[in-house]
């Protein structure tokens, strides 16, 4: 807020600093975006001011009490900056949220010709087929990333079989993977809990693999290769 009475009347919160308001995207850096009026607003230690000629009313409001771009207009100014697959988060979570606005978007798109965002953002927009996939860890989202990659069909995320939740499951395939994190599986109560689960599982017919954050990301190709298999068998 500070930021934005600071430069002046018309300055709105906006780029990476309004997603993270919108609680989009997170951001770890001490600079603060700010969207302001072509004439004014000055320079400021801490601030990144970008002028514009002027603001449609549709791509501001107030957020928290703050001034700030509307969720469309944040994803579109993000769009010219992130690479692909931090906006296709961001355009998740936007959407996991309930505060993503497809027809504001495709407006706000029609009446900013020459944005360098129009491409990116256009392209998510033509690929969204279905809701977002609930996923409850940044390893679970990081794995979704890995099957797209390589080209492996999407899973059901979070999903209950045979009574248990299971992280990753191909259902028709009969394929589990269950990711190991330090943080969940780290007590001994936990690693045998697990492991009578993964014994059920697999009596009711289910085959379960255990991926690591180490394998998914050190060794992904041969885990694709071992993923790959499991699904033709």
């Amino acid at each position: 807020m500070a930021a934005v009475l600071s430069c002046g009347p018309g300055a709105v919160l906006s780029h990476q600093s309004a997603a993270a308001l919108w609680d989009i995207r997170r951001t770890s850096s001490p600079l603060v975006h700010v969207t302001v009026p072509v004439r004014s607003g000055r320079r400021r230690p801490g601030i990144v001011i970008h002028r514009v000629r002027g603001l449609h009313p549709d791509d501001v409001t107030v957020h928290e009490g703050i001034p700030v771009t509307s969720v469309a207009r944040a994803l579109l100014d993000c769009a010219e900056n992130l690479r692909p697959r931090e906006l296709e988060r961001a355009f998740e979570e936007s959407e996991r949220r309930r505060v993503l606005d497809v027809r504001a978007v495709e407006t706000l798109m029609k009446r900013s010709p020459g944005r360098r965002g129009l491409r990116p953002l256009g392209a998510l927009l033509k690929q969204q087929n279905g809701p977002p996939p609930v996923t409850r860890s940044e390893l679970e989202r990081l794995f979704l990333d890995f099957c797209a990659d390589a080209g492996l069909p999407r899973p059901t995320v979070n999903a209950t079989v045979e009574g248990h939740e299971v992280d990753m499951v191909w259902t028709k395939k009969k394929l589990i993977v269950e990711l190991d994190s330090r943080a969940y599986h780290r007590t001994r109560a936990a690693f045998e809990r697990d492991r009578r689960r993964d014994a059920k599982l697999q009596m009711a017919g289910f085959r379960v693999i255990r991926v690591t954050y180490r394998w998914l990301t050190e060794d992904p190709t041969r885990l694709a290769q071992t993923l790959r298999a499991l699904l033709d068998a």
